[in-house]
């Protein structure tokens, strides 16, 4: 008779992540982006302004004490109360300790265990819904991960490139790619306003319809102003959505290009950097408008490059942006590129000129490039 032993998931060891926490950490430059990032989740737009105009000495007493409030009434009322017992708590073991007589040595080692251990529980019920929000973000980003097309999809005299990097678990920008025809194909670009869930949701909304429309229209005009009545129709209040929609011929290097509301793609041609026109506003903006196609013809050798904001608006430690000046001379000194090395170079440009700041917003880019003979 043979026992079978079911094979147990090894748990981390709390020595063995010390010393790698101890090893890894930084601890100057960690604490320093982890308190940035206190400030702006829990201070307000007319408090971050309150502290440009103080000294340094007020606003590093003001600032830790708007943080504890903040974070005070974000928590449930029972936690609040929870809270308020565990600093009752910590106050007398604070008054027993002061007291000489040595029969109160107990009650200080009370308070202060009843103390650590309400402040302990309050963190893992915190930690908890963290936890599982954040396991249901991973399912999210699963979700869109699984949505998004090739990096390099495969056309026939053409070579394209794609990317997109979400600030956040889930993000929304739209970065789509469809083979409608054996010549035709569809590319979309997109940023849904806001960050998180529920322009991410929008997003993937947004990229169904595209999917379920484009098919039926040959007119970009045409099929801009029925995306846009839907979206008007669908979308919550004061949420709206940039679009860039490509209609490639892959055999005659026509593109038909609907931009609504999104920065104008960049016409990548020998010696020059050309930006196409931004006529029409963001979709869900205005309910009736009548939208209008561009047309460009690409030569071989010449290429279109797609972003969203997130690219130019990268900013550094110092608050300054990355800019269009920037990317535009990139693109033109290295033009011979692939459109993937291309687009990995900006990249690299970007990240280095960004360091260790913090990621502000989605970043998408499509490199689409003629290299038919």
């Amino acid at each position: 008779m043979t026992t079978q032993f079911k094979s147990k998931s090894k748990e981390p060891r709390i020595v063995k992540t010390i010393k790698d926490d101890i090893r890894n950490v930084k601890i100057k430059d960690d604490i320093s982006g982890e308190y940035k990032e206190l400030k702006e989740y829990f201070l307000t737009d007319d408090r971050k302004d309150e502290l440009k105009t103080m000294g340094r000495f007020k606003t590093l007493f003001l600032t830790p004490w708007w943080i504890l409030k903040a974070l005070y009434f974000k928590l449930t009322p029972i936690r609040r109360l929870i809270l308020l017992l565990g600093i009752v708590f910590m106050l007398f073991s604070i008054r027993s300790s002061s007291l000489e007589s040595g029969g109160l040595t107990i009650d200080f080692l009370g308070f202060s265990f009843f103390s650590a251990l309400l402040f302990l529980f309050i963190i893992a019920l915190e930690l908890k819904d963290k936890l599982h929000a954040k396991t249901e973000l991973q399912e999210g980003r699963a979700v869109q991960s699984a949505l998004k097309p090739e990096e390099n999809p495969i056309v026939k005299g053409w070579d394209i490139w794609m990317y997109t990097r979400p600030a956040n678990d889930v993000g929304g920008d739209l970065l789509d790619f469809m083979k409608l025809t054996e010549s035709k194909y569809g590319i979309s670009v997109g940023d849904v306003a806001g960050k998180g869930l529920s322009a991410a949701l929008l997003m993937v909304k947004l990229q169904s319809t595209i999917r379920a429309l484009v098919p039926d229209y040959s007119s970009l005009s045409e099929f801009g102003n029925k995306l846009n009545q839907i979206f008007c129709r669908d979308s919550l209040p004061r949420l709206f959505s940039s679009l860039t929609y490509i209609d490639m011929n892959a055999e005659t290097g026509l593109l038909k290009i609907l931009n609504a509301g999104h920065i104008p793609p960049l016409i990548i041609r020998k010696g020059k950097i050309e930006s196409l026109e931004k006529k029409f506003p963001a979709l869900g903006l205005i309910q009736n408008c009548k939208f209008q196609e561009q047309a460009v013809t690409l030569n071989p050798g010449e290429a279109l490059f797609i972003y969203s904001d997130g690219l130019p608006e990268a900013r550094n430690e110092n608050g300054d942006f990355f800019g269009e000046g920037r990317l535009k001379n990139i693109l033109l000194r290295n033009s011979n590129l692939t459109s993937q090395e291309l687009g990995e170079l900006v990249l690299s440009f970007v990240n280095q000129f960004k360091g260790p700041a913090k990621v502000y917003d989605d970043m998408t880019m499509a490199i689409v490039k003629n290299i038919l003979i």
